[in-house]
């Protein structure tokens, strides 16, 4: 009899860690053949640029019970694609991003604002031409279902967000009349690690 309280708080605890476990963020490598940062922008006021970045990896970290979680986006400057030899040419050389010594921008953040079971905003920081400052995105869109040949789940989605590239150290045509706000999108797909 005297060992009943002992056993039920062993079951208690038990039971205990077992639910902390079932509610364990849920880990997912990004795909890098379906995601794609892309920007936009200012050329003098005239026109706007766009390009892309073609090499791109990463982790998600999941917890939709808790309404949470975590996000990495690691991406090769050399793969940036405007479309135009010349002007990726430039923009990987020491005028802009200086590939030889910044390889890579990265950007870091949490994932918050949950409706549904899904993030509506990723607060966190970028890395660029080695500085470091906030950028918060909105999350447009975001889904998970079961990837057809992986048969693991995978989750996609299209985020938003501004940023001064001259607070990075990238002013070039500034002194031009280069308006500085860069629109960046991350259309990002994500399946869960094995």
């Amino acid at each position: 009899m005297k060992h009943r309280p002992m056993l039920s708080t062993l079951f208690m605890l038990n039971l205990a860690l077992c639910g902390a476990a079932a509610a364990a963020p849920i880990a997912y490598d990004i795909d890098p053949n379906h995601t794609y940062p892309s920007f936009e922008a200012d050329h003098m006021g005239v026109s706007i640029w766009r390009g892309k970045l073609n090499k791109t990896t990463g982790k998600v970290l999941l917890d939709n019970e808790a309404g949470g979680g975590t996000v990495e986006v690691n991406v090769d400057l050399a793969s940036i694609d405007f479309g135009h030899d010349q002007l990726n040419q430039w923009a990987t050389g020491p005028k802009f991003f200086n590939t030889a010594k910044f390889k890579q921008a990265r950007y870091q953040a949490k994932l918050v604002d949950f409706v549904g079971g899904a993030p509506t905003r990723a607060v966190g920081e970028l890395t660029l031409h080695g500085v470091t400052r906030p950028l918060t995105l909105k999350i447009n869109s975001f889904k998970c279902v079961p990837h057809p040949m992986l048969k693991r789940e995978m989750c996609g989605a299209d985020a938003l967000g501004t940023f001064r590239r001259d607070e990075f150290g990238l002013d070039a045509g500034k002194e031009y009349g280069f308006n500085m706000d860069v629109t960046l999108r991350i259309q990002v797909e994500a399946v869960r690690a094995q």
